[in-house]
């Protein structure tokens, strides 16, 4: 076992520490960005805001999926409880939560929607 956790050891420093050629042949691979775009390290990005509206999109559906998720756990909690008062307040409380923080990312929507159309008049946040 112990030879086996070496060499992935050794094959996961050589992937760190060794470069692939895609990223030794420089800018040959990269697609070529115009006047409507930003090259960063992570590649070429629009720069009329669809990229922030992209990255709210998913990082709220991430958010809806882990309080769905973390309803379920605690309405499990509720049920496996077996009638212990003590941890059917521990499911409560996290279905609790997991509610209040749904509602403090849909709030925080349009609060962001609010400070940046309508007071800043940001452009691609309609």
């Amino acid at each position: 076992m112990k030879h086996v956790v070496k060499g992935l050891g050794a094959l996961i420093g050589s992937l760190f520490l060794f470069p692939t050629p895609i990223f030794a042949a420089g800018k040959n691979w990269a697609i070529s960005c115009g006047n409507d775009c930003v090259e960063t390290a992570f590649g070429p990005f629009k720069a009329d805001g669809s990229f922030v509206q992209t990255f709210l999109n998913i990082g709220f559906g991430i958010a809806g999926g882990i309080a769905f998720l973390l309803i379920l756990f605690g309405g499990l909690q509720i049920i496996m409880s077996g009638g212990n008062p003590e941890k059917l307040n521990e499911g409560r409380e996290v279905v609790t939560a997991a509610i209040v923080g749904l509602l403090f990312v849909l709030f925080s929507v349009f609060i962001l929607r609010f400070i940046g159309v309508d007071i800043l008049q940001l452009p691609g946040l309609n």
